[in-house]
C-alpha cells in the first residue's frame, strides 16, 4: 500500500461501548499524535438532544471538519474515533434507511486501517446511548460485514484493553513501515 502525504488515517469503530474512545487516546499517546473525538457526541451534547434523520447531514460535516483541521497536527498517524462509516450504520439502524450521498460520502473518506473493536468486554453505559447491550452483537456484525463488503484493511480487536491496544500498535507499526 502507498501512502504520501498525509498522515495515515486510523479508525476504531464498531458498536457502543467497547473501547473505541479509550483506545483512540492510547494510540494518539502511544504514537505521540492526536486523535479526533467521536463527533457525534459533541453534536448530540451542543444540540441537546438526540439526532434526527436529517442531522446525519450535520453529523458528517463536522466529522469530516474536525478531521481535516486535525490532519495537518498528526505525526505520520491520526487516530478516529468512529467516522461516516458508523454514521452511515446507525443512520440506518434507527432511521430505517441508507442515504446514497452518506454512503458516497462514507466511501470517499474512507480510513488506510479499519480497528474494529469486540463485544467481548462488559457493557458500560454511557451518557447519549441509545441501544442496551442487547443490540451489540446485531451491530458488530453489521460493522463486520461492511467493512468486508467494502473490502476494507481492517483487524478484529478483542481480548483486555492491554491486548487490544498490543495488537494495534503491531498492525499500526506494520502500517508505517
Amino acid at each position: 500500500m502507498q501512502h504520501i502525504g498525509l498522515p495515515w488515517r486510523v479508525v476504531l469503530t464498531g458498536a457502543e461501548s467497547t473501547g473505541k474512545t479509550t483506545l483512540a487516546r492510547a494510540l494518539a499517546r502511544h504514537y505521540e499524535t492526536v486523535w479526533a473525538p467521536e463527533y457525534l457526541r459533541s453534536f448530540v451534547e451542543q444540540k441537546g438532544a438526540l439526532p434526527e434523520p436529517a442531522d446525519s447531514r450535520l453529523v458528517a460535516d463536522g466529522h469530516l471538519a474536525q478531521e481535516q483541521a486535525l490532519l495537518s497536527r498528526a505525526q505520520h498517524v491520526l487516530f478516529l474515533d468512529t467516522d461516516l462509516i458508523s454514521t452511515y450504520l446507525y443512520h440506518g439502524h434507527y432511521f430505517g434507511e441508507h442515504p446514497s450521498w452518506l454512503l458516497y460520502l462514507s466511501l470517499q473518506h474512507a480510513g488506510d486501517l479499519y480497528l474494529l473493536a469486540d463485544i467481548d468486554i462488559p457493557w458500560i453505559p454511557d451518557e447519549g446511548q441509545r441501544d442496551g447491550s442487547a443490540t451489540r452483537a446485531a451491530l458488530h456484525a453489521r460493522f463486520r460485514s461492511e467493512l468486508a463488503t467494502r473490502n476494507l484493511s481492517h483487524l478484529l480487536l478483542s481480548g483486555t484493553h492491554g491486548r487490544r491496544l498490543h495488537h494495534a500498535c503491531e498492525a499500526i507499526d506494520e502500517l508505517l513501515t
